[in-house]
Order: structure tokens, then sequence, then C-alpha cells
């Protein structure tokens, strides 16, 4: 039976090596999320402005929340918690379709040639397509009510390198164990819903008492969320060395994930 190399190097060596292929099938599964209606990838751009207003809506208007030391306009309640939320997104696309993965692609577990462990690479890819229209959405909003944006809102790619290391390393080990335990896909459904409402996406970290706001930074979303948040709207980088840190431990994560995936994926086609 045939080896599978789960060195750090082969991680980042494996999706270089099949670039191209994944190149093509972030493509197709883009282009194929919207076939058949009408509007195409435009409910791309409609999607995250929907959500934008009615978030805006319920949470500013309903319940009348501010962020600490903001003002009272709506549309910075808007832009700051989108800036939030798009994380998250990202973060809760890839999670959540990582159990089915390898179970929706039977025909490549058949195929000896097919490098299975690219398949979150593509479900990575093309969440970040989309991260990228809804943060072309947040900068056109924020232009139209509060004109340029900060400079600090090109660091927003560098802010996401330690959660993409991160969904990476959970999502092989969710598409791996996702073969063996088929209920993994219910409980991470119910997983990523409970860690929303647990991340300081729609307030912030500092309105929590003191003896909760240490367990909310235990949750790894925690750094990225209010990091974005930073570089987009308050302009500012404010915490370097907990990026940094966070970035270690995804690193790791990402490799542990990757080595499970690799030492596990001999029985993929029993299993299946």
């Amino acid at each position: 039976m045939r080896d599978f190399s789960a060195s750090p190097r082969e991680m980042v060596a494996s999706l270089w090596r099949h670039r191209s292929l994944v190149g093509l099938m972030i493509q197709r599964e883009v282009v194929g999320r919207y076939r058949g209606s009408y509007l195409g990838i435009l409910w791309s751009f409609f999607h995250p402005l929907l959500m934008l207003l009615i978030y805006t809506f319920v949470f500013s208007v309903v319940f009348k929340a501010r962020w600490t030391g903001g003002s009272d306009s709506k549309s910075e309640f808007a832009l700051v918690l989108f800036a939030g939320l798009m994380v998250f997104n990202l973060f809760a696309e890839c999670v959540n379709r990582a159990p089915g993965l390898v179970i929706a692609n039977v025909n490549y577990v058949k195929k000896v040639v097919f490098p299975l462990e690219v398949l979150p690479w593509v479900v990575l890819g093309s969440a970040l397509i989309h991260t990228a229209i809804s943060l072309a959405v947040w900068l056109g909003v924020y232009t139209v009510f509060f004109g340029w944006p900060p400079v600090t809102v090109f660091l927003s790619p560098i802010v996401l390198i330690p959660l993409i290391f991160f969904v990476m390393g959970i999502s092989w080990f969710f598409s791996a164990l996702g073969v063996y335990l088929r209920d993994l896909s219910q409980m991470t459904g119910i997983l990523t819903t409970v860690l929303m409402f647990l991340s300081p996406i729609f307030y912030p970290a500092s309105s929590l008492p003191e003896n909760f706001r240490v367990l909310i930074y235990f949750n790894p979303l925690t750094p990225e969320i209010e990091t974005m948040r930073d570089v987009l709207y308050w302009g500012r980088f404010s915490h370097p060395g907990a990026w940094i840190l966070f970035l270690v431990v995804s690193v790791i994560v990402a490799w542990l994930g990757f080595a499970w995936f690799q030492k596990t994926r001999k029985g993929f086609s029993d299993a299946l």
C-alpha cells in the first residue's frame, strides 16, 4: 500500500505541485455554486450587502447596541460588526464543509493518483474569493459613508494568514475523521453556531466582565476578529505579538491536521 508523506514540507509542496489542478477546481466550485441562477456570481455581492443591512437593523436599531469608544452611528456599527463577521464566515464555511468533503468525492478516493489532500485547499480558495467579495462590499460602504478607508486596510490579507493555516488544519482533521464518523457533520454545524455567539462579533471583548473576558481569549477566532476589525476600521495594528503567537500555533495545527489526514487516508476506500 502506498505511503503518504506527512512532513511539514509536503504540506506546502503538495499545494505547489498541484496548483493548476487546485486553481481549476476552485474555478469550478465558484461557478458551479451559481450555475442556473439569473444573477450568477452577483449573488456573492448581494448576500453580504443584505446581511450587513439585516445585522445593522437588528443590533443597532432593535437592541440599540454600540461599540465601546465608538459613536452612535448605525453605519459605524454595521461596518465594525461585518469586519468580524467576514472572519467568522471564512472559518465556518470551511469547517462546516470539511466532514463531508471526502465523502462527497468518492470517485476521487478510488483514483490512486488523485491528491485527496488538496480538497480542503479548494474549499478554502472558494471561501477566500467570497471573503474578498465581502471585503469589496465593506470597502464600498465605508467609502460612501466615511470617505477613504485607513491605509491599514492593506494589512487585511496579512491578518488572515494565521487563520488560513488554522482553518486548513481543522479541515484536514475533520475531512479525514468525517469518513469514519458520519455524525461529525451535524456536530460541526452546532459547534460553529455556538462559536459565533462566543466570539466578539456582535460585541467587543472589552464589554465582558473580567472573569469572562479571560475565557473569550481562549477562543482562537478572537485575536483574528479583533485584529481584522482594528486594521479595517480603527486604523491600527494593536497586538502584533498576539498575531505572531497565533501564527505559530496555527502552523502547528495545520501540520497536525495534515499529518492526521495523510496517516488515515489509507482506510478511506474501505470505509466508503
